[in-house]
């Protein structure tokens, strides 16, 4: 089956599901993963299960992240979406069309209409900035007119229009890495798939080109599916996230409301690892107390409690054994919030009236740990 049968299908199925009247494709996610796995080598022993039973959706123009830590099964999942690596379980769907289902020719045209950018940037170093670009137009068979009228702009919209002529060797890190997005828009894909796109990149550059990914989403209207291990990623650029561990998806939803209420303990931990501590105070945190320990709490302000002189009720309840040792106002999705680490008695009458005081004003709180 080719990918333009499948997509006629999947249309027809759509159609037929829809209300008279209505936006038949508005409803379908740009990718469902139904049930999906991948499974390396025998059943038992000596196999190993890289993604197990994941359902997932990633809705049509939005901005979503998968977040886990190296090993968890990131690569593996995303790699599904295109057909580089093959479900063993489930299925995975592309705009309606079950990859899986394809051959050899639907799934040159899936890839054509999926881009994906790269942890290392996988550029030709013999080919010039242009001539990379120009790489997957020239392997669909585009003639050299139409590539030079294609490729010109796609550098100007990653601002490298006066880098046509250098060799990656030429170039920086970031550099690179827009000319991996330009090429990955040569085909016009409805999907972008990025692959730790900034994984090897300093802060600052980082920030550009996640802005540079924000832009492409707004004013394409693509849609973006992101891997990272970086939870500063995701806060700055995913409307939704998905935590994986080991294969699985432990917890998912809008951005904000999981940063700013993770249920799952990997969500908890990637968000710990994020907060801004000394690092002599993050070595020292254990999980349970001892005699005359210091609790660490996280206090999170949003929505109603944004606005409220909560601290300083805080520290008038508990009295001044209140330290404060880190916080910042950030935005996450374009919505505001403000975070807070404190320290007060370990002690459990302390703990208690604390505790009292989070219920009484709705306070969002998160015990990181103890400290001596």
């Amino acid at each position: 089956m080719t990918i333009q049968q499948a997509a006629e299908q999947a249309d027809a199925r759509t159609a037929a599901k829809g209300q008279p009247g209505s936006d038949p494709g508005a409803s379908v996610p740009m990718v469902a993963f139904e049930g999906a796995g991948k499974r390396y080598g025998p059943s038992g022993e000596g196999g190993f299960t890289a993604v197990e039973n994941v359902d997932l959706t990633v809705a049509r123009g939005a901005i979503t992240g998968i977040i886990g830590r190296s090993g968890a099964g990131k690569s593996t999942l995303i790699r599904m979406v295109n057909g580089l690596e093959a479900t063993t379980s489930g299925k995975v769907l592309v705009d309606g069309v079950d990859v899986g289902a394809l051959g050899e020719d639907g799934l040159r045209g899936l890839r054509r209409q999926v881009g994906m950018i790269f942890q290392h940037f996988n550029l030709l170093s013999s080919r010039t900035a242009f001539d990379n670009v120009a790489l997957p137009l020239e392997i669909a068979g585009v003639d050299k007119a139409a590539i030079r009228a294609k490729v010109g702009p796609l550098l100007d919209l990653v601002g490298l229009g006066d880098k046509a002529g250098r060799y990656p060797s030429e170039l920086s890190g970031g550099q690179k890495q827009r000319v991996g997005i330009a090429r990955a828009l040569a085909t016009d894909p409805k999907l972008l798939l990025s692959d730790e796109a900034t994984s090897a990149l300093d802060p600052e550059t980082t920030q550009s080109i996640l802005e540079l990914l924000k832009r492409i989403n707004a004013e394409l209207g693509l849609t973006v599916l992101l891997i990272t291990h970086e939870m500063e990623v995701v806060k700055t650029i995913a409307s939704h996230v998905a935590v994986i561990d080991a294969g699985r998806i432990v917890e998912a939803g809008r951005t904000f409301d999981v940063y700013t209420n993770p249920q799952h303990e990997t969500t908890r931990t990637l968000l710990a690892a994020s907060l801004k501590l000394p690092e002599w105070l993050r070595s020292s945190i254990k999980p349970q107390p001892a005699a005359g320990d210091r609790v660490l709490v996280r206090l999170v302000f949003f929505g109603e409690t944004a606005f409220r002189p909560l601290t300083g009720q805080l520290v008038a309840e508990l009295g001044s054994d209140v330290n404060i040792l880190a916080g910042a106002i950030e935005e996450i999705s374009g919505e505001p919030f403000g975070s807070l680490v404190v320290s007060y008695s370990a002690d459990p009458d302390v703990v208690a009236r604390a505790n009292r005081f989070y219920a009484e004003t709705g306070l969002s709180t998160e015990v990181l740990g103890y400290v001596a």
